[in-house]
This record gives C-alpha cells, sequence and structure tokens, in this order.
C-alpha cells in the first residue's frame, strides 16, 4: 500500500488510475489507507522519527532550514475584527 501511495503522490496520477499491474492493489484502497494513516498521525509520527534520527547522525544541515507556515490550515469560523466605518462622504437620502 505505501508503495501505492508513494507512486501516485509522485508522479500525479489519479488514484483510479494506478495500473493494477504494479502490484500495489487498488488505487481506491491506497487512497482509503492513505485518509486513515493521516488522520492516526502515521506520517507525522514518520516525519519527527526520520528527523530525530537523521538529526542524531549528524546529516542535517540546520544553516539550510527555513520555517515556513504555508501548510498551517487556518480555522473556519475564527471571528474576524468588524469593518472600519467608511469616512468616505455619502450622498443625503432622497427625500422627494
Amino acid at each position: 500500500m505505501l508503495q501505492g501511495i508513494l507512486f501516485v503522490l509522485y508522479t500525479g496520477i489519479g488514484w483510479e488510475d494506478l495500473p493494477q499491474e504494479l502490484g500495489f492493489g487498488s488505487g481506491m484502497t491506497c487512497w482509503r489507507r492513505l485518509r486513515d494513516w493521516q488522520t492516526a498521525g502515521v506520517f507525522d509520527q514518520l516525519h519527527q522519527a526520520l528527523l530525530a534520527e537523521l538529526n542524531a547522525a549528524g546529516r542535517i544541515d540546520w544553516s539550510r532550514a527555513c520555517v515556513d507556515a504555508s501548510h498551517v490550515r487556518a480555522n473556519k469560523g475564527v471571528p474576524r475584527p468588524a469593518r472600519a466605518r467608511s469616512t468616505e462622504a455619502r450622498p443625503a437620502p432622497n427625500t422627494t
């Protein structure tokens, strides 16, 4: 399953287009497994373990690292600040 997931993510093909001949299983099964593993936090744990192992071995060049928050999800329903009232001149209401 993991090879099928990585193949789809690397090549960019659709899940339903995953060739059965490669032996990775069906694309929908791979997609469901990816969804379940993502929900369970498997990839976050794998990322942390890999970083820890590489850092312990001195294999990470931290001088080339950067911080990027573009992947942080914006929460829906967060209260927004009130709109500032316009100071633009407005025509008087029509009284005729």
